[in-house]
């Protein structure tokens, strides 16, 4: 079972990542992440709650003393309202901070500068300056406010009391407002799929009454107005309307919904008022759960943010060890004075923080996801958004996917002296039980209800038909395949579409004749991928060999395999699956598949669970073209990660060479780090901005 914990108190990207993998490294805990825009950890954990607990606690506590833990019951209002305050005092410290700090440069008396100086130092950075104590008696060193501290410190003792205090005041105020943009993003992020209403007017006891969206259980009536957002998952019980679905599926175009019609949380009511019973809770309603997906995907780490998160731990150590050698080595051998060289050292120190690129990374795959899901993509993880933009073979399902998935009964050819509407009859009867589409399309075209205390037997025969007794009598309806089987004698037929043979004791009742048409995107969507860079296009199919022959041809495929059985299915995929590789289907019937394929694509996943669960991208309509759209909004979002990289390790090598050479005061170091984490965040957040 996942568990998720609230961190109170995470400021630090770098700290975040160290949690992560000292927690990996308990004994029963398993898959553990830290997401550091939300500030949970996440794990699974076969453990005693207590003792998980405290082995979890005493992990944290040592990296990062100031956080506190605690079980996320309720996720909404508790941990932004307690941001909001922390943030209300931070700018109360940093603003008495920098009044007496810009006060110190008007008094003449040297020893009453100082002293503002060391005040307005102790109220701008005393929050780092405790943070850098209690990790240095637990000896956890090299994270920012170790390094922070050590610089600052440094430049007292060497008589640099200004800029000692502006690096620490510069950089608590760059701080402040890195974590007020990262806090912007999450929010507007969230926001564009958070839309579930605080109240909702419910029916009690005959009365229309405005209550809280949470209290409101399943099986009450909720009423909801022309222009109001659906607050739950329900069934329509009284009254017609259309809605607007571009929360969930990204498309504008209104669906009609009437009496008996399933409603989904996150739909807007455009017309008339209508009564729905509730069939989820609140936090159960498929809105809820898309939003609890995306801010959980942020914690499935890409290969660049692992790479990054590694880089950092050499990083740091590598800057700090050579901050100590250029203010010891060059003094030998220079006529420079140790203040010089101890001053650009210092320098190094400011630099040497990688939070600018440990932040930069999850907040540029958080907002690609977030941006996906709004056009009605749901990807469930920064590593899955990456592989996109590298898919080489695309492999298809057929039914429901590239085709409609929405059989008719086109022919009806009776055969040995039967009626079509025996041939209908007698399949419908057979079919009773059965769920599968072509059944359903031969039980609509029979249009009348079936006894089901005459069936004395049933039977379905997995991918070829089924096998039926009624009053006695052997049905047998199926495709080619089954009536070989049971040694039937059927014409050759030239039909473009699916054959099913009704067999009645032995003798051929004739056969029907089921059709379904290719999706009016699908030529154009075939088009995009192959543009996008994708070499090899496959489809899949239980289907006779001439319907899918007709498909392939018509959507110009490069293979297709026709007349495959479930378990066929697999092996032909592990068979011709080359370089990375997605598979899209249906997400319910083809799980087995959607598991073994480097990204699983399932489409209509628009109020199933399964298609949810199963895969790892998916597309909330029918609709083929969101396919190369997500392959569109991962290459951005890669494009951008990758340029924040650029951007932070060019500043920051090039603000170490000009450090080291004298160039520069604390003043560009300070620049160099949280200047460059508020460029790369700011750039990060463009890809919710920019249309693409």
């Amino acid at each position: 079972m996942e568990k998720k914990l609230y961190l109170e108190g995470l400021d630090c990207p770098n700290c975040a990542a160290k949690i992560e993998n000292e927690v990996k490294k308990l004994a029963k805990i398993e898959n553990a992440r830290v997401n550091f825009l939300t500030k949970t950890l996440l794990y699974e954990s076969k453990e005693n709650k207590a003792e998980e607990l405290k082995k979890i606690e005493k992990i944290v506590k040592k990296i990062e003393p100031n956080i506190s833990i605690r079980e996320i019951i309720e996720e909404k209002e508790n941990s932004e309202e307690d941001e909001e305050n922390d943030n209300k005092k931070r700018i109360i410290y940093l603003s008495i901070g920098g009044i007496i700090f810009a006060t110190a440069f008007f008094i003449e008396l040297p020893w009453l500068r100082f002293l503002l100086f060391l005040i307005a130092y102790f109220i701008s950075g005393w929050r780092v300056l405790i943070g850098f104590l209690k990790n240095f008696v637990k000896g956890n060193l090299f994270d920012e406010k170790f390094l922070m501290s050590v610089a600052t410190i440094g430049a007292f003792t060497i008589g640099q009391f200004a800029e000692a205090v502006a690096v620490m005041l510069f950089y608590e105020t760059g701080e402040f407002f890195q974590d007020l943009a990262v806090d912007n993003s999450k929010k507007s992020i969230k926001s564009l799929l958070d839309l579930r209403p605080d109240y909702a007017n419910v029916m009690r006891n005959g009365k229309i009454l405005n209550v809280p969206a949470k209290e409101i259980k399943i099986g009450e009536i909720v009423l909801i107005k022309p222009g109001e957002r659906v607050p739950f998952d329900g069934v329509i019980v009284k009254g017609q309307t259309s809605v607007d679905t571009s929360t969930l599926t990204g498309e504008s175009i209104p669906r009609f919904l009437e009496e008996g019609d399933e409603i989904l949380s996150g739909f807007v009511n455009l017309e008339g008022t209508i009564s729905i019973r509730v069939k989820r809770e609140l936090s159960e309603s498929t809105i809820s759960r898309i939003l609890k997906l995306v801010e959980e995907s942020a914690a499935k780490k890409s290969k660049t943010e692992k790479f990054i998160t590694q880089f950092a731990k050499y990083y740091t150590p590598i800057v700090v060890f050579s901050a100590i050698i250029l203010a010891i080595i060059p003094p030998l051998f220079d006529n420079f004075s140790f203040s010089t060289w101890i001053y650009r050292a210092l320098i190094f120190l400011v630099i040497s923080c990688p939070c600018a690129l440990v932040l930069s990374l999850p907040l540029t795959y958080f907002a690609g996801i977030g941006k996906s899901s709004k056009e009605g993509i749901l990807v469930k993880g920064g590593n899955y958004m990456e592989a996109l933009k590298k898919i080489q073979t695309v492999i298809f399902d057929k039914t429901g996917t590239l085709t409609e998935g929405i059989f008719e009964v086109s022919k009806v050819e009776p055969q040995n002296g039967f009626k079509k509407e025996d041939v209908l009859k007698i399949a419908a009867s057979a079919e009773i039980y059965s769920d599968h589409p072509i059944a359903l399309s031969i039980k609509k075209a029979y249009g009348k209800e079936t006894n089901e205390k005459l069936i004395d037997e049933h039977r379905e025969i997995l991918g070829h038909g089924v096998y039926a007794k009624v009053k006695g009598k052997e049905i047998i309806v199926g495709n080619e395949k089954l009536m070989k089987k049971y040694g039937i004698e059927i014409p050759k037929i030239d039909f473009p579409g699916t054959i099913v043979y009704v067999v009645l004791d032995g003798y051929l009742v004739g056969y029907i004749g089921i059709s379904d048409r290719i999706k009016s995107e699908a030529v154009e969507a075939i088009e995009k991928l192959r543009k996008l860079g994708v070499k090899k296009i496959v489809m899949l199919t239980g289907d006779n060999s001439k319907i899918a022959e007709r498909v392939a041809k018509g959507l110009e495929l490069d293979e297709y395999w026709a007349e495959l059985l479930p378990d066929e299915k697999v092996k032909k995929f592990e068979n011709i699956k080359e370089g990375l590789t997605a598979f899209v289907g249906d997400g319910i019937n083809d799980a087995p598949i959607l598991s073994r394929a480097d990204v699983g694509i399932s489409m209509g996943g628009l109020g199933s669970d399964a298609a949810i669960e199963s895969s790892d991208v998916v597309i909330m309509d029918d609709n083929l073209l969101k396919i190369p759209r997500a392959i569109i909004i991962s290459k951005k979002t890669s494009k951008i990660a990758w340029q924040n990289v650029a951007l932070v390790l060019a500043v920051k090598i090039l603000f170490l060479i000009l450090g080291a050479l004298g160039f520069i005061s604390m003043w560009g170091a300070i620049f160099a780090d949280v200047g460059v984490a508020l460029l790369a965040v700011f750039n990060s957040i463009r890809i919710l901005i920019k249309d693409f």
